[in-house]
């Protein structure tokens, strides 16, 4: 199976934090956001990519074409410019890398890869978004629900501390609660049957075309998750995630 990681976004809200770095080359401890995405996937046996690229998708291609250079102890040989590397790359990654654009959005980048699809069934998630996700129930949870496709939701979590008032007085508190709301996390499951649903036109949201539409036609299952999982959306969250990363190990 492959994962797609939707990786083309321009991510301004992060740009006084990283500068003109694309929002998943972002750095959590000497690895960046979407690195710690498909490592998490490969701890479950997926190995292929999937990248619709846009925004900086030059420096996206660059990072891993160089991966074994900036990363691996190797020794060179002036003469002939031979490179023996003396490190086993432990990921043993596929990546397929795709120019959907640059202002293109989320669900049309996804139709732009639907001919690199090998499968029936595929994952897809943010290139911003990290959790310590069980991969493998998710994808059983999909299977049993038997829809077209699966989110993974997560209870929302409020950035304030919350009051509850009666006649000008405040009666509780609660800081920063988790609320009975279930928010998209991404870590989808798709059918390929997902794809009659969307189109190249550039202005196709995977959030606004496809999961509406599934929804109406009772599509679209929900995967409870309870653990780790954030959506780094701003340079705070960016330094957040940096003190949270050993979660995301299995």
């Amino acid at each position: 199976m492959e994962a797609v990681i939707l990786c083309g976004g321009k991510g301004m809200r992060m740009n006084k934090g990283i500068g003109n770095v694309p929002k998943p080359l972002s750095d959590i401890n000497g690895k960046p956001i979407i690195w710690h995405i498909m490592n998490r996937f490969s701890q479950y046996g997926i190995r292929d990519f999937l990248l619709p690229l846009g925004y900086k998708g030059d420096e996206i291609r660059e990072y891993f074409n160089t991966y074994y250079i900036n990363h691996l102890d190797y020794k060179l040989s002036m003469s002939d410019n031979h490179i023996e590397y003396l490190d086993e790359f432990k990921n043993n990654w596929n990546i397929t890398f795709v120019d959907t654009g640059i202002d293109t959005q989320t669900g049309a980048r996804i139709k732009m890869i639907e001919k690199y699809v090998t499968g029936d069934t595929f994952f897809v998630t943010y290139g911003d978004g990290i959790g310590d996700i069980d991969i493998d129930k998710l994808l059983e949870y999909h299977i049993k629900m038997d829809r077209f496709a699966t989110v993974t939701g997560v209870y929302y979590q409020s950035q304030y501390g919350i009051l509850t008032v009666k006649n000008g007085v405040a009666t509780a508190y609660k800081e920063k609660p988790l609320l009975n709301l279930t928010i998209n996390a991404g870590f989808f499951v798709f059918n390929k049957s997902v794809f009659q649903y969307l189109t190249d036109d550039k202005r196709c949201a995977l959030e606004s075309t496809l999961l509406k539409k599934l929804t109406a036609i009772d599509e679209l299952a929900v995967y409870k998750h309870d653990g780790f999982w954030m959506g780094i959306d701003t340079y705070k969250d960016l330094l957040n995630a940096r003190q949270n990363a050993f979660r995301l190990e299995k």
